[in-house]
């Protein structure tokens, strides 16, 4: 049922284009393992052995501190609609810190320079395995569309505002790690 590939192949990047939800996965050798959900049209498929997905504010910061100190890290994209499967894709992560060269020219090249509200950093994914599975027992979903809320709280921060939170909230993971966000 499972199968290994080396790279990302046309019909991942095509399931992954498809897809509205993603779920990451990160831990360092001593911390928590953190899964985070996530949507909003964020993720990008960059070339055969990378993607890459905008990374907004959010209540912690565990991919940032991981990435610091370890840099393992696995994406996960199923199937909630149509045929069933479960497709991880595996490598090493880095940030790509907001306000740098290299986060510029990742926002320009991937994500046509729009940059949400909100919006901290971007996460590369260095892809050294691919695993698709059956999915055959992820129930089906309909979509219904993205939830604003997020946007609309970045909105009302402001930059000032977002600065703040992050310091306060952003700047360790849960395991007291440095994430390098503030």
């Amino acid at each position: 049922m499972a199968k290994q590939f080396d790279r990302i192949g046309a019909q991942h990047a095509a399931f992954i284009a498809k897809q509205h939800i993603f779920f990451t996965a990160s831990a360092t050798a001593d911390s928590r393992v953190n899964l985070s959900p996530k949507g909003l049209d964020a993720l990008r498929v960059l070339d055969e052995h990378s993607l890459c997905w905008l990374d907004l504010t959010g209540s912690g910061a565990e991919t940032a501190a991981h990435m610091r100190h370890d840099g393992r890290l696995t994406v996960m994209v199923c199937a909630f609609q149509g045929p069933p499967m479960i497709l991880r894709l595996y490598g090493r992560g880095t940030i790509l810190p907001r306000g740098g060269e290299a986060y510029a020219s990742m926002l320009t090249s991937a994500f046509d320079g729009n940059e949400p509200p909100g919006a901290r950093q971007i996460v590369r994914l260095d892809v050294d395995l691919v695993q698709t599975s059956c999915g055959f027992a992820v129930p089906l979903y309909d979509y219904q569309g993205e939830r604003d809320s997020l946007i609309r709280w970045a909105e009302s921060k402001g930059e000032a505002g977002l600065a703040d939170y992050r310091a306060e909230k952003n700047a360790v993971s849960l395991d007291g790690l440095p994430t390098g966000i503030v």
